[in-house]
């Protein structure tokens, strides 16, 4: 007989529209609105808008946020620095949720986990007050046991793992590397659950290396921005987002 796939329970898909502002401030203005986007992404079967307030503000500006939740009745994740403007900000708007991410000015994108285990004495003050004041705390970090550790002894309820190194692998046709990073994320996955933490999932996720991920028991929420937006020159904001909502599902589902 053949054994029946197990079913998993749905994974959230939350999507970054980082990079619609990143657009409009190419050539300033208001175009493209990224509370437009957030409409789009939410009518399209997105269950959370992400947003990543820097400090060059090199895309989602400070007025991005009122007009976002406006525009939509999504939870919003504010991803975030450890810096004393950007709990300020925080605190002052209230979103559902915020993702405590490094930064550094000169990169393009953020280049991996926070090191919550070097930086415990710096970060973990931000996870207190931020849940003080009733916004559920991420920590974006690498997928290994030390990290996931510290965001349990500082009291946070949630990581995101960073998948980048994963999907770096998979774009070099490195298949002794994709098992190992699967394995890390995996055992991250599970060391966390078995202590009471969520586990979130992303960075540099795409149609063609989505499943793997979604497919790991223990995660209950993809956060995807890049791969998605441009994806949407093509095809759409609303096909993107559905095909990649079609992925997850049916990696949770247990179907081809």
């Amino acid at each position: 007989m053949t054994p029946s796939r197990v079913r998993l329970p749905r994974a959230r898909l939350g999507v970054n529209i980082d990079h619609v502002a990143t657009i409009r401030n190419a050539r300033g203005g208001e175009h493209p609105q990224p509370a437009r986007a957030a409409a789009i992404a939410a009518a399209a079967g997105a269950d959370g808008i992400t947003l990543h307030l820097r400090e060059d503000r090199r895309h989602i500006r400070d007025g991005d946020l009122a007009a976002v939740r406006a525009a939509t009745n999504l939870p919003i994740n504010l991803e975030m620095a450890c810096t004393d403007e950007m709990l300020a900000n925080a605190l002052s708007f209230g979103p559902h949720a915020a993702c405590l991410v490094p930064e550094r000015r000169e990169e393009r994108t953020t280049e991996g986990g926070l090191d919550v285990a070097r930086l415990h004495n710096q970060v973990a003050p931000f996870v207190k007050k931020l849940g003080d004041a009733n916004i559920r705390v991420s920590l974006f970090i690498e997928p290994n046991r030390e990290q996931v550790a510290t965001a349990e002894a500082m009291g946070a309820p949630v990581v995101e793992l960073h998948t980048g190194k994963y999907v770096e692998f998979v774009f070099a046709g490195d298949e002794v590397g994709v098992a190992a990073e699967l394995k890390r994320l995996k055992d991250a996955a599970e060391f966390g659950d078995a202590r009471g933490i969520e586990i979130h999932a992303g960075h540099g996720l795409t149609y063609d290396t989505v499943r793997p991920i979604a497919a790991i028991p223990q995660v209950r929420e993809l956060n995807i921005g890049h791969f998605i937006m441009g994806e949407a020159l093509f095809v759409g904001l609303d096909a993107a987002v559905r095909q990649m909502r079609k992925e997850i599902d049916a990696a949770r589902e247990g179907t081809p």
